[in-house]
């Protein structure tokens, strides 16, 4: 006999979901297993403090990509939850869907049930939306939606005003029925708190007696008995255990993770896996392939006017802003840094957005991968404008570098493989002038600090870009979607293809990486993906 029903490995933003989901009705039995801890943390619960979270190990898997050509050689630094909640406990929070057409591109790859229309209820089920329920936007779900739009620094007055002076719509809910566009973002947080899917979908179902969670549980591989997935090996507390399931396996490691976990487990490209030494159960090519990210880019500008560097900064600005939280969960330590924002198109003929803009009242100069907390601002008025290419055409890959499941996975990005991404991204660092030279902003602006205004010819604000650009952290599609064994991993209702009782649930299965921040889709495959599993079961 099986010691469950389901097995999950990972209690991220999708695994969460699935806990939840496959246990309301009682009837099943559910391990969750997740490498992490305990998200009970003041920097994972305080929305600001994921510039704390953002380098702390014991939250944190800390990635660093392999050196990468389109970047001049440079690393990433590519931060990944490790804790209750996932990625969805150290992110800037930011609730964007992406847009319509997206998903009925998802759907034409040969995906059906995954198009607009299909997936809309599923953002709707999900969300508590501070605005109310309609067509669009869901009213009664666990995962609470805050419009912080009365809270956002006065600086982002300036900002929709000189968008909307260079030619940009206004657009009161990018998840509305307008989504292009700027204006304010919303965030996951409730009471001044994090709404991370450990608070909205799992601490909810532990009170259930059918589920079971594991935390510094590190899955290590898969146990198969032929073609099929009947358990998991973990470590757990210095010794090896083995859980076993009786209907399926579910892969929510998100897209590192997951594509990892089969490879160690032999399921993947015969090319990588045999020269490691690692039997090779299913010769599955895609995984760990397709690999897409957005590249971001953004330009700092010293400010006439106070920015947040003078409230978080200094001190006394410190003590103000904690004790205004502590007493009311309100100011900005209750607000991600991300404020304003937008969807445009950066030149005619093109039939959706193309560019997701950022608007941070507060600015701090990078350094080097993995060595500064970023909430540490400039010592002057400053703020940030920034962009990211909504729909990258470059693909990546991540590989096991040997068999030892505790070594973190060669991850090749490869951005700005493509002639199209590059010209994306001088579209946008031309949109960032153009937008600073507005009569709102030029009103307000010292100096441009970076990369300064020497910087001018294609030539040199491409090496700028690849000397700064930098990852939005969205990886996906590592086990993308798809009707074909040789270029995908899953089918569309999330099966591995070639094997039983095995099934992959959150951000690698997109067949293409979505419009905007990947959070809210990464939710909504999970629940989805839970009604599958469930659809099956019956």
């Amino acid at each position: 006999m099986s010691d469950y029903d389901y097995i999950i490995v990972g209690a991220g933003s999708a695994g969460c979901v699935l806990a939840d989901r496959l246990t309301a009705s009682g009837r099943h039995r559910v391990l969750i297993l997740e490498a992490g801890g305990s998200d009970r943390r003041l920097w994972v619960q305080m929305p600001i403090g994921y510039g704390k979270a953002f380098y702390d190990r014991r939250v944190n898997w800390m990635y660093l990509t392999e050196p990468d050509p389109g970047l001049g050689g440079r690393r990433s630094y590519w931060p990944r939850g490790k804790v209750l909640g996932g990625s969805s406990s150290i992110n800037a929070m930011v609730y964007i869907r992406g847009q319509a057409a997206d998903f009925d591109h998802w759907a034409a790859e040969g995906n059906p049930g995954w198009d607009w229309a299909s997936v809309l209820p599923y953002f709707r089920k999900s969300e508590r939306c501070a605005l109310g329920g309609n067509a669009h936007r869901g009213a009664d779900g666990p995962l609470h939606v805050e419009d912080v739009s009365t809270q956002v620094h006065p600086l982002c007055d300036v900002y929709l005003e000189a968008c909307q002076q260079a030619g940009l719509p206004f657009t009161e809910d990018f998840n509305g029925a307008s989504p292009e566009g700027v204006g304010l973002y919303q965030i996951t947080t409730r009471d001044g708190l994090r709404m991370s899917t450990a608070r909205a979908y799992l601490r909810p179902a532990l009170k259930r007696s059918n589920l079971r969670l594991l935390t510094r549980a590190h899955a290590t591989q898969l146990v198969f008995e032929g073609r099929r997935a009947v358990g998991v090996e973990y470590a757990h507390k210095g010794q090896q255990h083995v859980a076993r399931a009786g209907r399926e396996i579910i892969l929510a490691g998100g897209s590192i993770n997951s594509p990892q976990l089969l490879q160690l487990s032999g399921v993947g490209p015969a090319e990588v896996l045999k020269p490691l030494g690692i039997e090779v159960r299913l010769h599955s090519p895609a995984v760990g392939r397709n690999l897409q990210d957005h590249l971001g880019m953004d330009y700092t500008y010293r400010s006439r006017v106070p920015t947040l560097n003078q409230e978080l900064g200094p001190w006394l600005g410190k003590a103000r802003v904690g004790l205004k939280y502590l007493l009311s969960r309100r100011g900005p330590l209750s607000l991600s840094i991300n404020q304003g924002g937008g969807f445009m198109r950066s030149r005619p003929g093109l039939g959706q957005a193309n560019l997701q803009l950022y608007f941070s009242p507060v600015s701090y100069l990078r350094a080097p991968p993995g060595k500064r907390p970023m909430m540490s601002p400039d010592p002057y008025p400053g703020f940030l404008i920034g962009f990211s290419p909504c729909r990258p055409t470059s693909r990546g890959h991540l590989q096991i570098r040997s068999g030892d499941p505790h070594a973190p996975p060669l991850i090749h990005p490869r951005y700005l493989d493509t002639e199209q991404d590059i010209e994306d991204m001088l579209d946008g660092v031309r949109f960032i002038r153009t937008l600073a030279a507005t009569p709102a902003f030029s009103s307000i602006i010292e100096a441009e600090v970076q990369p300064g205004p020497e910087v001018q010819s294609r030539d040199a604000l491409l090496a700028d870009i690849r000397a700064r650009g930098w990852t939005v952290f969205h990886p996906v599609s590592t086990c993308r979607m798809g009707p074909n064994a040789e270029h995908a991993v899953v089918d569309h209702r999330l099966k591995v293809h070639g094997l039983g009782g095995l099934r992959v649930i959150d951000a690698s299965v997109f067949p293409a990486v979505t419009s905007g921040n990947t959070n809210a889709p990464t939710i909504m495959v999970a629940e989805k993906g839970a009604d599958l599993v469930l659809e099956d079961a019956l």
